[in-house]
């Protein structure tokens, strides 16, 4: 019997839900959920978002982000002020503490991803990155090339 290969849907989906998995088991350690992190991580790269930016960013609903942001503020990880450029703007960014609970978050997560590319060389790593980021892009942008 020949069975044909999973969709690459398929294996993207199974490959998220793998690393998701995983990715929970290594940052509840620090009291945080992966979609915290993951906030928290938009965060680090690209402060004063607002909470809107912030959750497509995070790619959840704002619904679910004001929830992550309102568990975030409480413990203190994050801050939400007044934009500098426009203070009409509430902005969202870590605070020290935050910054501090990420670092501690760095080595095990770096070590999970070394063990999700275990077996592939760099330059195999380099045109994966390439290509989830293309296959991302061809989904997101209004207009993907054709």
């Amino acid at each position: 019997m020949n069975r044909a290969e999973p969709s690459l849907l398929y294996q993207v989906k199974q490959l998220e839900l793998a690393v998701r998995s995983q990715l929970d088991d290594v940052v509840r350690p620090f009291g945080l959920t992966t979609m915290q992190y993951t906030a928290m991580t938009v965060l680090e790269r690209d402060p004063d978002m607002t909470s809107a930016r912030l959750a497509r960013a995070s790619f959840v609903t704002a619904q679910s982000m004001a929830d992550i942001v309102t568990g975030l503020t409480e413990r203190d990880l994050i801050d939400r002020h007044r934009d500098p450029q426009d203070r009409r703007r509430l902005v969202l960014s870590l605070t020290d503490r935050g910054r501090e609970v990420l670092a501690h978050c760095r080595g095990p997560v770096a070590d999970l991803e070394r063990r999700m590319i275990v077996g592939l060389d760099t330059e195999t790593v380099t045109q994966l990155r390439t290509a989830l980021r293309d296959c991302r892009r061809n989904l997101t942008d209004p207009s993907p090339p054709k």
